[in-house]
């Protein structure tokens, strides 16, 4: 199968209109709207869960067994915690945060009497009246706050003003696309994976390709809190790939070129055979490609497998420097990744045995466990295990 070829201008396009629609953790109705309405175009069929977490089907040769990719809606934003005695609001962070990132971040504020704009400062903002105070006061949620843009010299004007603790605070994302491919902003994460998602789907439907089973899009509404794909998995869904974000830091091999393909994260080893199919991929396919463990991270595929999902995982990254800032990433990686999407989901499945839930050990995978066995390809060893395709009950 040949790499398709990625509209990267219908990419560009939809991570803008992405970024253009808030959608902090809880407030993530308007962009559920926007992302169903782009795969209805693309003549998918979707179902909705009862919050707004997304499953559309694409059709293939066979049902199972199944697969997935999944890619999470929401992005950090910020809670009103306390209407403070000086007409500011003290916050509470929505999803795992520093608040060295929220000092001077625009904001809007949605409240039940409509929307204010604001910005987040340091208790101590002005040079002019704290001096070198400014720059040796600690870093914590509990010394910013954030200025309304309206009359609120007091918590009885915030009052007036409809303004309640436990409104949500969305943070401006300020996108950048500069010429060279680079992309700045905040909130990539994980706008830019479902963007990519959308663009590798819109490739297969217009190359007119079927894939060898049934592939499910998710897109979940809750991963930054931790929730992430927990309730979206369908019986007979065997693997899912994880599209987020990769850290490209001091000590890590992620990069803002090609895909980074996670070995590992917090909650353990991917899938052996899935992220190594992946592999073989981008080598077949000629895509750049880096591995990568990250320690303090995890991704969809986590709730899931948390929540007792019998699936194969495997997480494909970006690179993306600044994580959970002002993030940055270049759409070499953003095509890279769709192109890899593309080769998984029009390639053959593997593992026949998949297919069913339980089943005998006949046909079970092996993992190489000696020299002569490492020698060998991996497809070899697939193809002395696997059965013949298995019955399915009714």
């Amino acid at each position: 199968m040949r790499r398709l070829k990625i509209d990267t201008s219908y990419l560009q396009r939809m991570l803008a209109a992405l970024l253009a629609i808030p959608s902090p953790t809880g407030y993530t109705d308007e962009i559920v709207h926007r992302v169903s309405h782009e795969l209805r175009s693309l003549g998918l069929v979707i179902e909705l869960t009862r919050r707004g977490a997304i499953r559309a089907r694409l059709e293939g040769a066979k049902r199972r067994p199944a697969r997935s990719i999944c890619a999470h809606l929401d992005t950090l934003g910020a809670q009103v915690k306390l209407l403070k005695p000086n007409g500011r609001l003290e916050l509470v962070p929505i999803g795992h945060w520093s608040s060295r990132f929220a000092e001077g971040a625009r904001t809007v504020i949605y409240s039940e009497h409509g929307t204010y704009r604001g910005t987040i400062l340091p208790l101590k903002a002005s040079g002019h009246t704290y001096d070198g105070e400014i720059d040796t006061q600690p870093v914590g949620w509990e010394y910013v706050e954030l200025r309304v843009d309206a009359m609120a010299k007091s918590r009885r004007d915030l009052e007036r003003l409809g303004i309640a603790i436990g409104d949500i605070v969305a943070i401006e994302p300020q996108p950048e696309f500069l010429e060279n491919g680079f992309i700045v902003s905040r909130h990539l994460d994980d706008k830019a994976g479902v963007a990519v998602m959308l663009a590798a789907l819109e490739a297969i439907l217009r190359e007119g390709l079927s894939p060898a089973v049934d592939t499910y899009w998710l897109f979940s509404i809750a991963e930054e809190v931790g929730v992430g794909a927990s309730s979206l998995l369908a019986p007979e869904i065997a693997s899912m790939i994880a599209v987020d974000n990769g850290t490209t830091a001091p000590g890590q091999a992620s990069d803002e070129f090609g895909v980074t393909i996670a070995m590992a994260d917090q909650t353990g080893p991917f899938d052996w055979h899935l992220t190594r199919k992946l592999v073989r991929l981008c080598q077949d396919h000629d895509i750049r490609f880096q591995r990568d463990v990250f320690r303090y991270y995890r991704s969809d595929s986590a709730s899931a497998i948390e929540a007792g999902a019998d699936v194969r995982t495997a997480l494909i990254t970006f690179g993306v420097d600044g994580s959970h800032g002002y993030e940055r990433i270049h759409m070499h990686s953003l095509r890279s990744l769709a192109e890899l999407i593309t080769a998984y989901v029009t390639s053959p499945v593997e593992i026949a045995r998949d297919a069913l839930e339980l089943a005998p050990l006949k046909g079970f995978t092996h993992q190489p466990m000696d020299e002569a066995t490492l020698s060998r390809s991996a497809d070899a060893i697939l193809e002395e295990t696997e059965d013949p395709e298995p019955r399915l009950s009714e």
